[in-house]
């Protein structure tokens, strides 16, 4: 196990976090946020932590990506009673669409967001579960910035810092709930 960093209410969540070694392959030491999820005062607390430093904010809409962006997304948007815009993969948006295709250790990966999802000066905050070596989430800030959106911040819950993702995002304020080294 790494060295967990947060404040002591958040390092109370790495409790609800199961660590699975070599998944989904060997070598990997998985955190699972299955058990957080289903532990309704778990759930309540991470998705606290994630909203709090953008209370008073102003922000306009939350983004998440596909999926795991979608659960704490939705919730942090209706913390901080704002909207909520949805980063899927390829194929399962309907309507007008742009795309970003970033690099992945072992290939790439392609995104996409509607094309009138952000408005332009739009404040945003963008969502997400992990941040492990920051190309997902960098592909979804480049997206909204394509559309005029203001990232205001990013808001993670779990970061692995040993990968160096933040360093993907150092243009934007970052705030990660725990760290992993």
């Amino acid at each position: 196990m790494g060295t967990r960093t947060g404040s002591p209410g958040a390092l109370a969540l790495c409790e609800l976090i199961r660590e699975i070694p070599d998944f989904p392959k060997a070598g990997i030491l998985f955190r699972d946020i299955t058990p957080l999820l289903a532990d309704p005062a778990g759930l309540s607390l991470a998705v606290e932590f994630l909203t709090l430093p953008f209370r008073g904010k102003h922000i306009d809409v939350v983004v998440g990506a596909e999926s795991r962006g979608f659960i704490f997304g939705t919730a942090v948007a209706r913390n901080l009673s704002a909207g909520f815009v949805p980063i899927r993969k390829p194929g399962k948006l309907p309507a007008a669409k742009r795309s970003a295709t970033y690099a992945l250790e072992y290939g790439t990966d392609t995104l996409e967001i509607h094309a009138d999802a952000v408005r332009p000066g739009q404040r945003v905050l963008m969502v997400d579960d992990l941040l492990a070596t920051g190309g997902t989430m960098k592909a979804c800030c480049d997206l909204v910035e394509q559309l005029g959106g203001n990232i205001v911040g990013i808001s993670i819950l779990i970061e692995l810092a040993d990968l160096d993702g933040a360093e993907q995002l150092a243009r934007w304020p970052l705030h990660c709930v725990l760290s992993y080294d």
